[in-house]
């Protein structure tokens, strides 16, 4: 369930609000020398201000390929390349484009919602098996059925927070 906590809040990480963030470029994928990989792998990835991006890659030679990647994605900024570095400037978001970011992360919340509940269900699965097994009794599986209900209504509670806080960060202009 914490894993599902890490994958919302990296997939939140990657939406740009106002300001610049590194993790905004972590989803983008680069070929290089052949094979698609990170780009924090193959470039270091700061923020000089606050309406800024600079992506300084460690081989001078990936410059082009890490452009392309930048410029396919969906991060909706252009790439400015001067030889030695890439340097994207966020643009300010207008209200439309904070209400679609507000829907995608409102899908992204219900798709961490879905994982917290498959979770749950492999578990009651599992806790069924055991009890045909006759491994636990019935009032074992009950008790544990109703400690893994709390667990997942407090890890559906963290996403709900996580959520509002990043509603709240797209919608304050």
């Amino acid at each position: 369930m914490e894993k599902a906590i890490e994958n919302v809040r990296s997939n939140f990480n990657s939406i740009r609000t106002g300001r610049s963030n590194p993790s905004m470029l972590d989803k983008i994928e680069v070929e290089y020398y052949g094979s698609p990989v990170s780009l924090k792998s193959i470039a270091q990835i700061s923020t000089p201000d606050a309406s800024s991006l600079l992506v300084q890659p460690y081989d001078k030679s990936s410059l082009k390929a890490i452009e392309k990647a930048i410029v396919s994605s969906d991060v909706g900024m252009t790439p400015n390349n001067d030889g030695e570095v890439i340097r994207l400037s966020i643009p300010q978001l207008t209200s439309d484009r904070r209400k679609e970011l507000s829907k995608i992360v409102s899908k992204q919340t219900e798709e961490g919602k879905v994982a917290l509940r498959n979770i749950r269900r492999d578990a009651l699965k599992a806790y069924e098996k055991l009890e045909k097994e006759k491994k636990l009794s019935e009032d074992n599986v009950k008790d544990l059925s109703s400690d893994l209900q709390k667990l997942t209504d407090e890890y559906i509670k963290k996403v709900d927070t996580i959520y509002k806080q990043k509603e709240k960060e797209l919608l304050t202009v």
